[in-house]
């Protein structure tokens, strides 16, 4: 179809030969992920909205799409006004838009295999408020119009070895079998891909930028497993590699074989497993259990090997980075570059290094007014050239067998206005304060997260994305539980407490519309801290990525000596650690760049 507004009225087609009165279309898959497959990417399609976070919901007459703070922009620049409007989350959610808009006695479809129970039980609450009915299809209307969607991706899965685990699937199968037993549970579902990932030790090419295979598990009370996976996408070296305790099935089987597990006590996350299972495991008699996947908090918990690996790759990655900011500093100021061209050459000083698996997500290559946009991607539609007068942006990271990275700098191109130093100062002041913050054990990271905000505040500023997210090894780069964030904001799980091993990032930023962004992330590991006469554990981070922070958008006035300090010696600590991988013109740039303030 040649148009979104074709797309939306050969929906509404689909919709009444199905007799129903709407469909709800989150961006998501059967697995509940953040970042999709682009067989599972129905929003975009739909809609032409590129973000990684929204859903939308359609009626006969009226259609709705809902975004959080990170995309209030961007959403109006990829999404017609015209057939769309635009609702703000947490404000309100599909569900309340349909409660005030859906007409009394509307049947309502919605995808089993894209929702979790939960959320139909909310949805379902509030339509019945309206006389409206919530209606399970069996097949989604979206596929039904959607003539060239792509098939879900057929590459093979590949082992990730033991050494760079730091554990082998068996334990961590037997871990679980133990914590199974406590519960009194004969089985745990594993619906989310990473989960799956990490338990059995395997990675995959399913999902862009996130090395992941589609498949469902169960992890039993003995220890063995039972993986559902296209038979075709498992190799030789990956069935040794699991061995006999996982029993091997076809991924179509999942469904059959949750309805056969009669009389079966099943634990099932009820996050991260969607309605259908929950669903099948009722039809099929099993019990169920609703905890938290046993995989999560385990994966989130970096062990030494794992965090030995994310240094490692943290130290190579920002060797690239910092040869990439010097050649921006070089080749701006002469003209003909781009945001296209810029990220291009980033990547081609990661893939220098060898040993690159993929970037960790779309380059946010981001110049002037794109800058302003949190989650901005580059088109060659929205592709600015580089002028003189204003900031450069980039947040990026890599996939590396032994960690992932995720880093973001700001960079002025010509002379920055007062204002710039102003705000990038603010949003420093914010990040060494989540870098140097002290707390005690069991703090959560919606408590930390005002520290970051406060130097913001003071100015009547703020920014519309939490301050950190978890990271994986070699996994997904927004990885759960542990966020630093807001409580009750639209981007969950600031409220679970911060243990040692976790990894997230310290990125605050801000952002003026149609002029310009800032933000500085690196990423801090969660680690114990001695603190001489304290009454509690305490605990702090340790930052893990080093790559120089640019000193022209610095106020030194601004600064206390506390965070002077900490700038200095942070870059000290990247020319140790990233000057003896650099030679001739980039060696002496990073000394200059790293020369205290």
């Amino acid at each position: 179809m040649s148009s979104y507004a074709d797309r939306l009225a050969a929906l509404r087609v689909q919709l009444k030969e199905d007799r129903l009165d709407g469909f709800v279309v989150p961006l998501t898959d059967e697995h509940m992920s953040e970042y999709v497959g682009s067989y599972a990417q129905r929003l975009a399609w739909l809609t032409g909205f590129q973000g990684s976070a929204g859903s939308a919901v359609v009626l006969p007459e009226e259609a709705a799409i809902f975004t959080d703070g990170r995309y209030t922009i961007q959403v109006r620049q990829q999404v017609s006004p015209t057939e769309w409007s635009y609702q703000s989350v947490p404000e309100t959610s599909a569900a309340k838009w349909l409660q005030e808009n859906a007409p009394s006695g509307a049947r309502i479809g919605y995808d089993p295999w894209l929702h979790t129970s939960d959320w139909v039980k909310q949805a379902t609450k509030s339509l019945a408020a309206k006389g409206a009915e919530l209606v399970p299809v069996t097949r989604n209307p979206i596929d039904a119009v959607w003539a060239d969607r792509p098939e879900p991706s057929k590459a093979r899965l590949v082992v990730q070895p033991d050494d760079m685990a730091g554990k082998n699937s068996a334990e961590k199968r037997h871990e679980m079998a133990d914590w199974l037993h406590k519960e009194g549970a004969d089985a745990a579902v594993l619906a989310a891909l990473d989960s799956i990932a990490w338990t059995f030790n395997v990675r995959g090419a399913d999902v862009s930028h996130t090395p992941v295979a589609l498949a469902f598990a169960l992890v039993n009370a003995d220890g063995t497993a039972d993986l559902f996976v296209e038979g075709e996408k498992i190799g030789d070296d990956v069935r040794a590699h699991l061995g006999n305790g996982v029993r091997l099935h076809e991924r179509a089987e999942f469904e059959p074989y949750l309805k056969g597990l009669s009389g079966k006590l099943i634990a099932v996350d009820p996050e991260r497993s969607v309605a259908a299972i929950y669903q099948a495991l009722d039809e099929g008699g099993a019990r169920i259990l609703s905890r938290r996947d046993p995989a999560i908090l385990p994966k989130a918990i970096k062990n030494t090997v794992e965090v030995a690996g994310h240094k490692a790759a943290q130290a190579r990655d920002g060797a690239a980075v910092s040869r990439f900011l010097r050649w921006i500093e070089t080749e701006a100021p002469k003209g003909g570059l781009d945001e296209m061209i810029a990220s291009d050459k980033l990547l081609s000083l990661r893939q220098d290094l060898g040993g690159l698996r993929d970037l960790s997500f779309d380059t946010i290559s981001a110049f002037g007014p794109n800058g302003a946009l949190p989650h901005y991607k580059g088109t060659a539609e929205t592709n600015l050239p580089f002028t003189t007068g204003t900031l450069y942006l980039v947040d990026s990271g890599g996939q590396y067998q032994d960690g992932t990275t995720d880093i973001t700098r700001t960079v002025p191109v010509g002379e920055p206005t007062a204002e710039m130093i102003d705000r990038n100062t603010r949003v420093l002041q914010g990040h060494i304060a989540i870098a140097t913050a002290h707390f005690p054990k069991g703090t959560r990271g919606s408590q930390l997260d005002s520290f970051a905000r406060r130097p913001l505040w003071e100015a009547g500023c703020d920014y519309a994305h939490g301050t950190g997210h978890g990271v994986g090894a070699f996994l997904a780069v927004h990885e759960g539980p542990q966020r630093i964030s807001p409580v009750g904001s639209s981007q969950s799980g600031g409220d679970e407490p911060l243990q040692p091993g976790m990894i997230l990032s310290n990125e605050p930023g801000y952002y003026k519309p149609g002029e310009y962004g800032i933000r500085i992330e690196n990423l801090v590991l969660v680690v114990e801290k001695d603190v001489p006469g304290a009454d509690k554990e305490v605990l702090g981070f340790e930052t893990l990525t080093f790559v120089p922070i640019e000193k022209k958008l610095i106020d030194k006035s601004m600064l206390s000596d506390r965070e002077l300090d900490w700038l200095n010696d942070y870059h000290a600590q990247v020319l140790a650690l990233i000057g003896p991988q650099l030679s001739g013109d980039d060696r002496e740039w990073l000394e200059k760049a790293c020369e205290p303030l």
